[in-house]
């Protein structure tokens, strides 16, 4: 598996010849995005930072877009979205949490999560997370140290932060890495397979806008 940040909460993920898009750019966005193919599409919240399914339909691949609540199996993929609420850009809005099994690995992207406390259904649901990605700031999205207790509390194994920077909070990052007590170097690309994770516990790995 090969995870690679985008900005934003955008995340792609690479196993084999599938390919996983969280949350991507459009063009219509003020952040800057980028185009690829996916295979699948998880789009948390239907907004232009996160809407982009222009940006990855590139030549025949044309994605599966999941933009809510449910249960989805794309090509073994197995997908759980969780519905809960956002204040992302001072608008209410429905966000969706995504819990995501492949490789043997448990994923959970959190969206544009504004709140520590997840609804009854997703706290239920949201455990034995190996890699969680967390937003850590912007308007209407977690503040750094919300962010970084909520993630403790979920306890993966691998703790990514994401929504930092361009405008979203200068020093979230910074911030963010003082609770934790960590200051990893960061990486472009992020390589993983399940044997990697063994004995991992919280380990905070900051992934750097391609």
């Amino acid at each position: 598996m090969i995870i690679t940040y985008l900005g934003g909460s955008f995340v792609k993920i690479q196993f084999g010849e599938i390919v996983l898009a969280f949350d991507p750019i459009s063009k219509d966005s003020s952040l800057k995005s980028s185009k690829f193919g996916a295979d699948i599409v998880l789009s948390s919240l239907n907004h232009s930072d996160m809407n982009g399914v222009d940006t990855v339909s590139f030549g025949d691949k044309k994605p599966f877009v999941i933009s809510g609540p449910g249960e989805y199996e794309i090509r073994s993929v197995f997908i759980t979205g969780f519905s809960s609420t956002s204040r992302y850009k001072a608008e209410e809005r429905i966000n969706t949490i995504y819990m995501v099994a492949l490789e043997g690995m448990r994923i959970c992207h959190l969206g544009a999560l504004s709140t520590p406390d997840l609804p009854k259904e997703a706290e239920e649901a949201i455990d034995d997370v190996d890699i969680l990605f967390i937003p850590i700031g912007g308007q209407g999205i977690l503040d750094p140290s919300a962010a970084y207790k909520l993630a403790i509390t979920i306890n993966p194994k691998i703790i990514i932060p994401i929504h930092y920077g361009d405008g979203m909070g200068k020093d979230a990052l910074k911030i963010f890495l003082k609770e934790a007590g960590e200051n990893p170097d960061p990486v472009l690309k992020l390589t993983l397979k399940k044997k990697d994770l063994e004995g991992k516990d919280s380990q905070v790995i900051v992934l750097q806008r391609e």
